[in-house]
């Protein structure tokens, strides 16, 4: 079985390829086409009547679960909330100020002890100079009375 010289021309593997290419695409879009319109049928079918009923089923829950909600609840836990944060913030600003206010008792009692040591120290060296010239007065007094007797 001899193919004839004009087919061969004219079939090709490449045109053959591309032939069942198209098939194939054409045949999707055809599913595709298919299962999309049966499924916004369906959609539509069933969504028409049942959507006054699917609505005020969906109103009535919501009314339930608004009514089931403990407001007084929420605003009393959110004022408790708002009161213990106020109290927080107040104590919070106390506490700063009674750091602040400990931190320079601290320091200020710190420079007056450094201040009397200081001090202190300025006194026992004046005294000892104080004292030094009194002896060298002395020396030179007992000296000179000395050299005189």
């Amino acid at each position: 079985m001899e193919i004839p010289q004009s087919w061969r021309g004219r079939l090709s593997f490449k045109s053959a390829t591309i032939v069942l290419f198209i098939l194939n695409v054409v045949t999707v879009f055809f599913l595709l086409q298919g299962s999309l319109s049966s499924y916004s049928a369906r959609y539509r079918l069933s969504s028409d009547q049942p959507d006054s009923v699917q609505l005020r089923y969906v109103k009535e829950s919501e009314e339930v679960r608004l009514a089931m909600q403990p407001w007084e609840l929420i605003k009393r836990v959110r004022e408790i909330e708002q009161e213990t944060y106020a109290e927080s913030e107040t104590i919070q600003r106390k506490d700063t100020k009674q750091t602040t206010a400990i931190d320079l008792s601290k320091r200020l009692k710190d420079f007056r002890s450094l201040n009397d040591a200081s001090s202190m120290k300025a006194l026992e060296e004046w005294r000892k100079r104080k004292m030094e010239r009194a002896r060298q007065r002395d020396v030179g007094k007992n000296g000179t009375a000395s050299s005189q007797a």
